[in-house]
């Protein structure tokens, strides 16, 4: 009998997602045993260094790259600039908290963990090159976040929000595992990378291979769901009201980055020479999520039930860079996921700023004269629909003409005319909030709850959604030097 081989394994590779993880580990222990019940906030001090550690060591690793636990995981420059961004949405999300729990009553130290492992599972998504991998990934995400929907106990909204999350991803749990077995009954791996030159090893014939497509296909069922692309949408308003808002805001923009990464791994080193199957059906499910999220956006008169359809219309504006699957379909995504998750963030924040404990300020009413009373609030909102609607000069524009330039680029012309007309109706939902902010006289009186953190936020959110708008070349060129490991 052979001696069992221990395959080699370097730590180094998954530095980033060793320290974060550690750290919330340390800080759960740190905040149940050494951390009184009325100073929880500064478990979310705690929680920020965490994040800015984590990103520290990151950054002698941009020149590395390599595999390790037997190619499951990958390091490269892709996977480290989809980290920083993950940490950035972690930190911006801890600083929102950090006075609204307290305020609305639902302060608990275990939240500010539960943020950080969240995060470890977006980094180990954006590492993972193995099926079995990205499902315990996502399974890990999953279940942090099924917690924090619901972290507003007793309140009725956030319980339900939690079971209808939890429902929902357990049904999208089982077709990923599935399709993991189908996948693996027909190419006999999971690895991206030996899947890919399984199919390359002979003529891929589309119609011979109905036990892969069958397999792909349960795949991007659990994909839609994450993503919330139509018609796997239905549960995101829901969830987004009842869940604390900061939790929506990190689930609008965490949970679609980290699926779309790995989407786009998966599509790009596994699946190439499948691109007849997978290309229409996802073509259809971007056309289709861009019309209807902005239709369902329409018809909002809640705010925070506005921006939940606006994620899903920007789920299939981002989409478009996924599959297009070309170097420039990849840095559209990596840009817009930067664009969309400091304008959303700083959109949420404002909400957050108007909400008053027991009750919510969420209607198109209440911000109805916020210039009159809370200028900074207005001109920052106004910034943050300007730039979801892609008016210049924000980061949306530049985002949204890079996505749209990808898919015509692409032979997909078509995508980006529905994307620019679906873009057109927008327009009107988010220049609906300005015009009241700007020219309605003041509804019932609503007092904002400013703080540092939510200040620090909206500001950072502000700022950089303007000068990336204005002076974008720097992303760009990060963007570009994160390709060279995809080969693209």
């Amino acid at each position: 009998m052979e001696p069992i081989q221990i395959p080699p394994v370097d730590l180094t590779l998954i530095a980033p997602l060793l320290t974060i993880t550690a750290w919330a580990i340390v800080l759960l222990l740190v905040d149940a045993f050494l951390i009184p019940d009325e100073r929880k906030k500064l478990t979310g001090y705690l929680a920020l260094a965490g994040l800015a550690v984590t990103a520290l060591v990151a950054v002698p690793l941009w020149n590395v790259d390599g595999s390790t636990f037997s190619d499951m995981v990958v390091l490269d420059r892709y996977s480290l600039t989809l980290t920083w961004l993950f940490l950035l949405i972690g930190g911006l999300t801890i600083a929102m908290a950090l006075e609204y729990l307290p305020r609305h009553g639902i302060e608990q130290g275990e939240f500010y963990p539960l943020i950080l492992f969240a995060v470890a599972s977006m980094i180990l998504l954006a590492q993972a090159t193995d099926l079995i991998v990205i499902f315990l990934g996502i399974e890990l995400l999953s279940l942090t976040l099924y917690i924090l929907t619901g972290f507003a106990y007793p309140r009725v909204t956030s319980e339900e929000a939690g079971m209808k999350y939890l429902i929902m991803g357990a049904f999208a749990a089982g077709f990923f595992a599935y399709g993991i077995a189908l996948i693996y009954g027909a190419t006999g791996s999971t690895n991206l990378a030996a899947i890919n030159a399984y199919l390359a090893a002979e003529p891929f014939v589309l119609s011979e291979q109905v036990l892969l497509l069958a397999g792909v296909g349960l795949l991007l069922i659990t994909f839609g769901f994450k993503i919330a692309l139509v018609p796997f949408h239905m549960w995101t308003p829901d969830v987004y009201e009842g869940a604390p808002t900061p939790v929506a805001a990190f689930m609008s923009v965490g949970t679609k980055a980290a699926a779309l990464a790995v989407l786009l791994r998966i599509l790009g080193s596994a699946f190439p020479l499948a691109y007849e199957f997978w290309l229409p059906v996802l073509s259809v499910l971007a056309a289709v999520t861009m019309l209807v999220g902005n239709l369902g956006a329409l018809t909002q008169t809640n705010v925070k039930r506005m921006l939940a359809y606006s994620s899903i219309s920007h789920a299939g504006y981002v989409l478009l860079g996924v599959i297009v699957a070309t170097e420039r379909g990849v840095e559209a995504f990596l840009f817009y996921m930067l664009a969309y998750a400091l304008t959303n963030l700083g959109a949420f924040a404002v909400v957050i700023a108007l909400e008053q404990r027991s009750e919510s300020a969420w209607s198109l009413d209440d911000f109805s004269g916020l210039f009159q009373r809370q200028p900074f609030l207005a001109i920052a909102m106004a910034i943050f629909m300007f730039s979801l609607a892609g008016v210049p000069p924000t980061a949306g524009f530049i985002a949204k003409f890079y996505v749209f330039t990808a898919a015509y680029e692409g032979g997909l012309g078509w995508l980006a005319l529905i994307g620019l007309l679906t873009s057109a109706i927008a327009v009107y939902f988010y220049l609906r909030v300005v015009l009241r902010m700007f020219t309605r006289d003041p509804g019932r009186p609503v007092e904002p709850a400013m703080d540092r953190g939510l200040h620090l936020n909206i500001t950072l959110a502000a700022g950089l959604t303007l000068l990336i708008g204005l002076l974008p070349m720097p992303v760009v060129n990060l963007v570009e030097r994160s390709l060279v490991a995809l080969g693209l």
